[in-house]
C-alpha cells in the first residue's frame, strides 16, 4: 500500500505506549483473574491475561502497539504493500514482534505462534472461507477478540458495523486496556484522541459549507467505498465534510457509480494501498466518462489518506486532522 505516514503523532507522555520515553504502567499480572468484555454485543470471559497475542493487518497490529503491549505478542500477518515501516510512531513494536505471515492468518501459522488470543476482524482476517473464524479457534482453544470496525450487524450476511467508528476505536482500547491491566494508558490514549479530534472539529466548515466527500478504496466496475460504520464516516464528518454513502449501514462495501454521480461529491479521498496505486486510481477517476460532471473531477479535487489511516487504527485522529486541514481549504474556495 502505500508508505505508511511517519507524520502520526507521538502522544503525549502520559499516553504514550513504548515509543516515545514515557514512564506508563505495568501490564496486569498473566496470573491474574479472568476478565469478561463485550465485543460486538456478546460478553466474552478471558480467563487469563494473554501472553502470546496474534494480530491480523496494520490498524489491529498498532492498537497494540500504542497501548505498549508488543511484549504480550507473539506475531502479526500483514501483507508486505503496507509500506515501509521504518518510519512509524510504533518501530519498536514492528522491530520488537515477529512478522508471521505477509499473506493474513491462517489456523497454522497461529498454532505455530502458541497463540493464546487472536486479535482480527471479519474481512480483516477472519473468514467463513477456510474456517478461521473465532468459532473454529474455540474448538482448538485458543480464544479471540473481534475488532470492532468489522462486528456482524446482521442486516445482511456480511453487513458489519455496530456503532459510531470513533466510538469503536474507543471501545476496543477500553476493552483492550481492562483485559491487560492498563486502563489508565488505554483512557489516556483515548482522552488525547478526542483532544486531537475536538481540535479539528472547532475549526471545522458548518451548514452549507461543508464539502460533500466521497471515499474511493477501489473498483472500476462498481466502486468500493464506506458506509457510516467504517471509519471513513467519522474522518470526514469530524474533518468537516459529509460522507456522500452514509446512508448505507454497513462498514466498508460496495455501490453503484450513478448513485456516486446523483450524489455529486465536491471532494474525493483515496484510500491508497496495494498494487493499484493513488495516482493510478487517480487517473482512473479523472477520465472515467460517467465522472466528468461530477464536482469533485471537474475541479480535480482529490486527496489522499492511506490506509491505516482509514481503517480503524490509532492513527485515525491524525488523518482527521489533514483531512479538516484539506477541506477548509476547499470550502473557502466554495
Amino acid at each position: 500500500m502505500r508508505k505508511l505516514l511517519a507524520t502520526a503523532l507521538c502522544l503525549a507522555a502520559t499516553v504514550t505506549a513504548t515509543g516515545c520515553g514515557a514512564t506508563v504502567e505495568k501490564p496486569a499480572d498473566t496470573k491474574s483473574s479472568a476478565v469478561t468484555l463485550t465485543n460486538c454485543g456478546r460478553e466474552v470471559t478471558y480467563d487469563k491475561v494473554p501472553e502470546r497475542v496474534v494480530t491480523n493487518d496494520v490498524g489491529i497490529t498498532e492498537l497494540m502497539f500504542a497501548l505498549g503491549l508488543e511484549d504480550r505478542m507473539a506475531g502479526f500477518a500483514m501483507p508486505d504493500d503496507k509500506g515501509d515501516l521504518t518510519g512509524v510512531p510504533w518501530k519498536r513494536g514492528y522491530e520488537k514482534v515477529k512478522w508471521l505471515s505477509k499473506d493474513q492468518l491462517t489456523k497454522e501459522n497461529v498454532l505455530d505462534a502458541r497463540a493464546d488470543l487472536v486479535f482480527a476482524g471479519w474481512n480483516y482476517g477472519f473468514r467463513e472461507e477456510g474456517g478461521f473464524t473465532p468459532e473454529a479457534l474455540k474448538k482448538l482453544g485458543i480464544p479471540s477478540y473481534v475488532l470492532t470496525e468489522s462486528c456482524r450487524n446482521g442486516r445482511t450476511e456480511s453487513s458489519r458495523g455496530i456503532m459510531a467508528p470513533l466510538d469503536a476505536l474507543y471501545a476496543d482500547l477500553t476493552n483492550l486496556g481492562k483485559l491487560f491491566g492498563v486502563e489508565k494508558r488505554a483512557a489516556a490514549l483515548i482522552a488525547d484522541f478526542k483532544k486531537q479530534v475536538a481540535q479539528v472539529r472547532a475549526k471545522a466548515p458548518t451548514g452549507a459549507g461543508r464539502p460533500k466527500v466521497f471515499l474511493y478504496d477501489s473498483g472500476q466496475d462498481q466502486p468500493f467505498t464506506s458506509g457510516r460504520f467504517a471509519a471513513p464516516e467519522q474522518i470526514i464528518s469530524e474533518a468537516g465534510g459529509t460522507n456522500v454513502m452514509r446512508d448505507v449501514a454497513d462498514s466498508w462495501t460496495t455501490v453503484g457509480w450513478e448513485t456516486v454521480v446523483e450524489r455529486d461529491p465536491d471532494v474525493i479521498v483515496i484510500c491508497d494501498y496495494g498494487d493499484v496505486r493513488a495516482e493510478q486510481k487517480k487517473k482512473f477517476l479523472l477520465s472515467y466518462g460517467p465522472l466528468r460532471n461530477v464536482s469533485a473531477v471537474r475541479h480535480k479535487r482529490i486527496f489522499v489518506l492511506d490506509y491505516v489511516d482509514l481503517v480503524e487504527s490509532p492513527r485515525n485522529p491524525s488523518a482527521i486532522a489533514r483531512l479538516g486541514t484539506y477541506l477548509r481549504t476547499v470550502a473557502g474556495r466554495s
